[in-house]
C-alpha cells in the first residue's frame, strides 16, 4: 500500500510540476510576446517622428535620442530586445522616421538595418556658393563650415576638375536624394558621379563642335539661364544672341552678371553707373565669358547653349509686359525702340 501511495504522489507531483511549468512557459511567452510585439512608441497624436543619429554614437546616444524625443513607452523592454538582436553593436548613424505603435521588433529592426529616411537636395534658383553651402549645410549632416572649407581649397576641388572659382560647375540643379549621414567626400564623389553622368558623350561632341570647352558652356548657360529661366526655346534664342556677340568680338553686355558682381539680388534695373562695377564678372566692361558662372545652370540651360538658335540677332531686350519674355533684334536702332518700351514699363510701374 505505501508503494502505491508513494507512485501516486510522486505522480501527482510530476503533474503538478508540469502544470506550473506549463503555466510559466505561457506567461514568459505572452511576456515575451508583449515586449517584442505590442507597440512601444507612443506619439502622441502624430504620425510618425524624425530623429537624428549622428556619426559616432553608442547605443546609450540612440536611447537618450528616443528618451528625448518622448518616443518609447518602455524603456527596459526596447534594451532587452535590442540586446537579444544585438542592436547595441549594430548602431547605424542616420536620419530615420519612426511611426506611430511601433512594437519593438518593427524598431529595433528598422534601427539595426540602417533603413534611413532620404533626403532631398536641389539647388535651383541659387546664385552663389554661399547659398548653395547653407542650403546643402541644413539637409546633411555633413556641416557647412566642412563644405566651406573643402570648397575654397583649390587642392580638394582640383580631384574634381575644378578650382574654388568655378567649382560651382560640378553641380547641376536636379533633385538629388542623400542619406543624412552622408559625409563632404561622399557629397563630392555623388556630385562628380551625377556631372559625368550629364555630360554624355553627345554633349561633348556638341560641346566641341561649338567651340566651347564644357566649362565654357556651363557658364554661358548660366547667364543665358539668369536672363530666360523658363522658356526653353526662348534660351536658345538668347543663347545664339550671345555666341553671335562673342564671335564679333562684342561684350555680352548682360544684365544679370552686374547684379551678380554686385551681390545684391533684389536689383531690378540696372542703371548704366551699376554697369561700370569692377568685376571681372560684369560683361559689360570685360569681353568674353565671365571667369565663372553666375549661378548654377540647369541642364535645359546647358543644352540650350549645346542646341543654340543660328539667327543674326545681336540684341534683346525684355517685353514691356514684364512677362519675362524678350524683344529680339538685328540693328541697334530696332532695340532702342524696344529699350524705351520697357523702361517706360518700369518707370510707369515705380520700380527704380
Amino acid at each position: 500500500m505505501a508503494k502505491k501511495k508513494n507512485k501516486f504522489l510522486l505522480k501527482k507531483t510530476l503533474q503538478a510540476f508540469f502544470i506550473l511549468l506549463v503555466l510559466g512557459g505561457a506567461v514568459g511567452g505572452y511576456y515575451a510576446y508583449k515586449t517584442i510585439y505590442q507597440p512601444n512608441v507612443n506619439l502622441g497624436d502624430k504620425k510618425s517622428q524624425i530623429i537624428y543619429i549622428p556619426t559616432g554614437s553608442k547605443f546609450e546616444d540612440v536611447e537618450r535620442i528616443l528618451i528625448d524625443n518622448n518616443i518609447l513607452k518602455n524603456v527596459s523592454t526596447f534594451e532587452w530586445l535590442a540586446e537579444k538582436k544585438k542592436y547595441k553593436n549594430l548602431i547605424k548613424p542616420g536620419k530615420y522616421r519612426i511611426l506611430a505603435k511601433m512594437n519593438n521588433n518593427a524598431l529595433v529592426n528598422l534601427l539595426r538595418a540602417g533603413l534611413q529616411e532620404p533626403v532631398e537636395i536641389n539647388f535651383n534658383g541659387l546664385h552663389t556658393v554661399d547659398q548653395f553651402i547653407s542650403r546643402v549645410g541644413r539637409r546633411i549632416e555633413a556641416d557647412s563650415l566642412a563644405l566651406r572649407q573643402a570648397i575654397a581649397d583649390n587642392g580638394y576641388v582640383s580631384k574634381y576638375g575644378f578650382n574654388s572659382d568655378n567649382i560651382q560647375l560640378l553641380f547641376i540643379p536636379n533633385t538629388y536624394e542623400f542619406k543624412w549621414n552622408t559625409s563632404v567626400d561622399e557629397f563630392f564623389d555623388r556630385m562628380a558621379k551625377e556631372y559625368k553622368t550629364f555630360w554624355t558623350e553627345a554633349r561633348r561632341k556638341k560641346a566641341k563642335a561649338i567651340g566651347f570647352s564644357q566649362n565654357e558652356v556651363t557658364t554661358l548657360a548660366s547667364v543665358v539661364q539668369a536672363e530666360q529661366c523658363c522658356d526653353n526655346d526662348e534660351k536658345k534664342i538668347i543663347a545664339g544672341l550671345y555666341i553671335n556677340r562673342i564671335k564679333i568680338n562684342m561684350p555680352l553686355q548682360s544684365d544679370p552678371t552686374v547684379i551678380f558682381a554686385i551681390g545684391d539680388f533684389t536689383i531690378q534695373r540696372v542703371y548704366n553707373e551699376q554697369k561700370k562695377t569692377d568685376s571681372p564678372y560684369n560683361t559689360y566692361v570685360n569681353k568674353g565669358l565671365p571667369p565663372g558662372p553666375i549661378g548654377f545652370a540647369q541642364g535645359s540651360s546647358i543644352d540650350a547653349v549645346l542646341n543654340y538658335t543660328k539667327s543674326d540677332y545681336i540684341y534683346m531686350c525684355a517685353k514691356e509686359d514684364l512677362s519675362g519674355k524678350h524683344y529680339f533684334a538685328k540693328t541697334y536702332e530696332q532695340h532702342q525702340i524696344y529699350a524705351k518700351k520697357y523702361h517706360d514699363a518700369l518707370d510707369s510701374k515705380g520700380i527704380r
